[in-house]
């Protein structure tokens, strides 16, 4: 199957408009409407359905965009690997939210790991918290960075730090009973954090930002007397710098931090030997 023909499918899946997919992809409109006949041919389906001002998936449509999806990522790191050289011959893709590829020290961590295994090309992607587990089982990446590891059978999980949430605000000597008419920012940890940040009364209001960023969520803080979250790593940095503080006595949250992959993975001893680079140095001011 033509690669470039799903890349138009899931063009015109993102846009629902021929003339935007088009506009995006440098094509013609005919050319694109001719790729999406083509496609529908090779399947024997239609995949939109084509009204005036309406384009949408048809039910075919619906379960062909996760293959699509799957394949163009399959076959981007297939090109890749295929292109390794002689210094540059083996290839591992880690995964992780933004969240994650945020902290503090990452990216002393990715250095460590070239400096331990020569010959060693990353791919480094941003991986929704939800879609990582269906990525690893779909090769698509090798391993995955997490503060949620999935209970799902024949998976390693590798925990390689402990962390904490922390609450804060720019204001010095600020209390919890203080919090309730601050501006809430809540970093969408995942589903343990929401649970525990349900249970905490004084926070229970509509944030005035909900993000997946830490970066936005703190420069908001620090910028407009907010109160929110924020990992250990970042706190610690802004609090020695004296811009940030943190809410006495409110509840600090427990966190770890996990590698996952498959066990099955024919690249086992190289994830092996990158699991065993530490993380020392990634999150010291705990």
């Amino acid at each position: 199957m033509d690669t470039e023909l799903l890349k138009t499918f899931l063009e015109v899946t993102k846009t629902r408009h021929f003339g935007r997919a088009a506009d995006n992809l440098y094509l013609t409109q005919s050319a694109v409407s001719f790729r999406i006949r083509q496609l529908e041919s090779q399947l024997g389906n239609p995949l939109f359905s084509r009204q005036r001002g309406n384009v949408h998936l048809t039910a075919a449509g619906e379960r062909l965009q996760p293959y699509a999806e799957a394949i163009l990522q399959t076959w981007g790191r297939a090109k890749q690997d295929v292109a390794l050289t002689d210094s540059l011959n083996t290839q591992l893709a880690i995964g992780a939210s933004p969240l994650f590829w945020e902290f503090d020290g990452i990216s002393d961590w990715i250095n460590q790991i070239y400096t331990s295994i020569p010959g060693l090309a990353l791919r480094l992607e941003s991986v929704k918290r939800e879609g990582m587990a269906k990525r690893l089982f779909d090769k698509s990446i090798d391993l995955f960075i997490t503060s949620e590891p999935p209970k799902i059978e024949n998976l390693n999980v590798r925990k390689v730090r402990d962390y904490q949430l922390q609450l804060v605000t720019n204001k010095e000597g600020c209390h919890l009973h203080d919090t309730r008419d601050i501006p809430l920012v809540f970093l969408d940890w995942g589903t343990r954090f929401s649970v525990e940040h349900s249970r905490i009364a004084e926070l229970q209001r509509t944030p005035i930002m909900h993000t997946h960023s830490v970066k936005m969520a703190l420069d908001y803080i620090l910028a407009n007397d907010g109160v929110g979250y924020l990992p250990s790593p970042v706190v610690a940095n802004a609090k020695q710098a004296g811009l940030i503080h943190l809410v006495e006595d409110a509840p600090v949250m427990e966190q770890s931090l996990y590698l996952v992959w498959r066990e099955d993975n024919e690249k086992e001893d190289l994830i092996k030997a990158l699991v065993e680079v530490p993380f020392k140095n990634v999150i010291e001011n705990i």
